[in-house]
């Protein structure tokens, strides 16, 4: 449900939508909708049936199908990874809660089929908390929803300062859920008794808080925006691969020339063989750090790389030759094959810092653009990014359409994936905003 925070390790050492109905009341300005403030917050501790015991077998899964297809309303869904600890973002558990079915914790490597239980809930509404984190793994494991209800996403439409599952449970509901266990290793097998009660209750309140955001989106006057939000996570296709991912190194910015870019790749690639084949997470094999520190200095021989305080660690000292293997391969890259210090072409527009100088027309178009969206975050208590995605704004203004009219940038949001609700609502605005230009 959540990213899982990588937990801190000495340098080099390893381990192995359900669509809201439509007619809702005309958006009401949120200072017009009265919440209350931050309650007292009784914690959750145990779950109300108790921790059901892990599914494990085809037999079990088949029991748990039955009840949750005879179950009734919504059905809360979790899962958990081991962001952090294994090689991916695969499922190590699946928690879900219907009423009428309880509580059930499947076990996705010992049944990672779980396309019976899908099949049973066709048309019932998943009700999720930061729904975009989990339903890839999910779809693994055969598990696609017809509906979707995303609680984190209806947190943020409500303007609530703080997403985060416990927050908003206890902003709605006036209930803590501890999350002491959020960042472990969810691949541990047996999984630890108290793992098992956090899990179960995680979903123990979702269909519960459900009821309390869609009540208040209805009085909001934003329920139809839920819906189409809701409904583009669920449909949402795969990300595209990245273009040279090992760009994302952790301080790659202090290297500044060819031949120690070419350092970062190779070792960046030799790192993700690595962890693939150990399924480990890529930092825990090679911290980022250990990669740039290398790429600077250069070492010429494994000795020379093992004084690098950054490769002092036992895991990662053993492996020297290794990592010492793939500087050398940089090393002897003929000047031609070695990567751009500008990076891959692409058709993004260039960093805003650099539009006065490039296109200063664009760049009095994206000022004004920026200060519109602005005020109607401000207006409807709604995140700017949520308004419009920050990077079709900016292609908007960079590359604009022939007609910088309502109609003109209406197509333009509309070919770049906006939902309707953001094309009504700002539109309108960027257009008068374009116009005073």
């Amino acid at each position: 449900m959540r990213p899982e925070a990588t937990p801190d390790l000495p340098a080099g050492e390893t381990e192995p939508p359900a669509v809201v109905p439509a007619e809702v009341a005309e958006p009401v300005a949120p200072d017009l909708v009265t919440q209350d403030a931050t309650p007292d917050v009784v914690m959750l501790t145990e779950p109300a049936d108790g921790i059901p015991p892990v599914v494990e077998t085809p037999e079990a899964l088949a029991v748990v199908v039955a009840a949750f297809g005879a179950g009734t309303g919504p059905v809360a869904v979790d899962a958990e990874r081991a962001s952090g600890y294994r090689y991916g973002q695969r499922t190590y558990l699946v928690q879900l809660r219907r009423e009428g079915a309880g509580t059930a914790l499947i076990d996705p490597i010992a049944v990672p089929d779980l396309s019976s239980l899908s099949r049973a809930l066709v048309g019932v509404e998943w009700v999720l908390h930061a729904a975009s984190q989990d339903l890839p793994g999910l779809a693994e494991q055969g598990l696609l929803p017809s509906r979707v209800f995303d609680t984190e996403l209806g947190a943020r439409l409500l303007g609530m300062e703080r997403v985060g599952l416990a927050a908003v449970v206890a902003d709605a509901l006036g209930l803590g859920l501890a999350k002491e266990h959020s960042a472990v290793d969810w691949s541990t097998r047996p999984l630890p008794t108290e793992w098992l009660r956090y899990a179960a209750l995680d979903v123990e309140v979702l269909v519960e808080l459900r009821e309390i955001l869609a009540e208040r989106l209805a009085v909001a006057g934003k329920a139809e925006w839920a819906a189409q939000e809701f409904e583009a996570v669920r449909t949402a296709p795969p990300p595209p691969p990245r273009i040279e991912p090992w760009r994302r190194v952790s301080g790659l910015h202090a290297i500044r020339d060819s031949r120690r870019l070419g350092v970062v790749r190779e070792l960046w690639l030799t790192r993700d063989q690595n962890a693939r084949q150990r399924d480990i997470s890529p930092g825990r094999v090679l911290p980022d750090h250990a990669i740039v520190a290398a790429a600077q200095a250069l070492p010429r021989t494994v000795a020379e790389l093992t004084t690098l305080p950054a490769f002092a660690g036992k895991g990662t000292r053993r492996r020297a030759a290794l990592w010492q293997q793939a500087i050398d391969r940089a090393m002897a890259e003929p000047d031609a094959d070695l990567p751009s210090v500008r990076g891959p072409k692409s058709d993004a527009p260039p960093p805003p810092r650099a539009w006065a100088d490039k296109d200063p027309a664009a760049a009095a178009r994206l000022a004004v653009a920026r200060e519109g969206v602005a005020e109607l975050s401000a207006q409807w208590s709604v995140p700017a990014e949520n308004l419009l995605q920050p990077d079709l704004l900016r292609r908007l203004c960079w590359t604009p359409p022939a007609t910088l009219d309502v109609d003109g940038i209406g197509a333009f949001l509309r070919a770049g994936g906006a939902r309707p609700w953001q094309v009504e609502l700002v539109g309108p605005r960027l257009a008068n905003a374009f116009a005073t230009l």
